[in-house]
């Protein structure tokens, strides 16, 4: 079961890589307001990812339960040290969570361009922040699920 949440991890941070990449134009820019330039890149990806890409943008929550259950799995079988396999569903299962819960609305909403630029701004900051600790939280669970035989 470890090479099925291995494969999940890492779907899941090439996913994360993506967002990254356009979330880190927020870096570097003084003030409470980012440039238009940023806000419109940053806005019209999270608008393709999470409305345009209807139905494929549901894949990433798939993986996401698909990897919970192959690490629940793994815990089950008992075949890897506890830890591994405990510290895999609680660092994916803590990063999981905020995910559906927070971060995914935020993206929503700051893809729909309705809101202020201050505010959009504020989106754009917080889904950055949340996916660099999702992301290396993903990276320790890619690491556990490699230590695992």
């Amino acid at each position: 079961m470890h090479t099925f949440a291995a494969a999940g991890a890492g779907f899941l941070l090439a996913v994360l890589w993506f967002d990254l990449m356009f979330d880190m134009q927020t870096r570097g820019h003084a003030g409470n307001v980012l440039p238009p330039e940023v806000l419109a890149s940053i806005s019209a990806y999270y608008r393709r990812v999470t409305t345009d890409a209807y139905p494929m943008n549901r894949l990433v929550a798939l993986v996401m339960l698909l990897t919970l259950a192959a690490i629940r799995v793994q815990i089950v079988q008992g075949d890897n040290p506890w830890w591994v396999g405990w510290g895999s569903i609680a660092l994916a299962g803590s990063g999981f969570v905020p995910t559906m819960t927070r971060t995914v609305p935020n993206a929503r909403r700051l893809g729909s361009g309705k809101d202020m630029a201050e505010e959009q701004s504020r989106l754009a900051r917080a889904i950055c922040r949340d996916h660099m600790f999702s992301f290396a939280r993903m990276f320790l669970v890619l690491l556990l699920q490699l230590m695992a035989r």
